[in-house]
This record gives structure tokens, C-alpha cells and sequence, in this order.
């Protein structure tokens, strides 16, 4: 199988494992999944993640989170740079996702982080995909 847009592939894995109410969900590891993954714990979106390596590829096991009623943590998830169509944004210009509701993840010369964190250390860079 030839993956031309592995971030996609990952962001689609999360949303149908939320949506069908998987406790957790795997996918190929890479480093830039991982700082993904990365991210989103800190910002609250997913419980833990780690690499399972008895596997015969490196895979990378998220582990998902609900509320109390059972509802998915992460209601939205959207890939805004694309192989065809790469986005890239100065400081300035980093999107708020829904009034700072969700997150726009970013990765940056100083590795993958929030565009918050990229606002305040006054660093722009590629807008991989939002978050809410």
C-alpha cells in the first residue's frame, strides 16, 4: 500500500476510530506522526500514544479519549496542507481555529507545535491541519 499523504492517512484513522468509539487506534510510525501525536496529548486531544515495536514495521498506537458521556474529545479533524498544495504562514498569519477553540498544528524550523506556541515564539511555518 503507497501512502502519498501520510498525515491525511493518520488524521482519517483518528476521526474513524473516534467516530466508531475504538479505544485506540494504530498506524505506521514516523517521526512527524510522532510529534503529532506529541501534540496532540499535550493539548488534551488523546490520552497517550506509544510505538509498539514487536510489530514487523515500527507502528505508532494512539491511545483516544471520551467524555463521560462517551463522546469523542476530538469533534473535528482537517488536513489543510497538502502534497499538491503545501501552506505555509508567517507568525502573523497563523490561523485560530474556531476562536481558539481547536488548534492549528504547525510545523515549524523548530519542530512540530501548536500556532500558539508558534505565535509566541514568533515563528511561522507549514499549517499541517486543525484540530477541534
Amino acid at each position: 500500500m503507497n501512502i502519498t499523504d501520510p498525515i491525511a492517512d493518520m488524521l482519517t484513522r483518528i476521526r474513524n476510530a473516534s467516530m466508531a468509539h475504538h479505544p485506540f487506534v494504530d498506524m505506521p510510525a514516523s517521526n512527524l506522526k510522532r510529534a503529532v501525536a506529541q501534540t496532540l496529548k499535550e493539548q488534551g486531544f488523546i490520552k497517550d500514544y506509544e510505538m509498539l515495536k514487536d510489530t514487523k514495521f515500527p507502528t505508532l498506537r494512539l491511545q483516544l479519549r471520551y467524555t463521560g458521556k462517551r463522546e469523542p474529545v476530538i469533534t473535528g479533524l482537517r488536513r489543510i496542507s497538502k502534497p499538491g498544495q503545501r501552506i505555509y504562514r508567517k507568525s502573523g498569519e497563523l490561523p485560530r481555529v474556531l476562536g481558539g477553540m481547536g488548534v492549528a498544528i504547525v510545523s515549524t524550523s523548530k519542530g512540530v507545535m501548536t500556532e500558539r506556541d508558534a505565535r509566541r515564539q514568533n515563528i511561522g511555518g507549514e499549517v499541517l491541519c486543525y484540530v477541534w
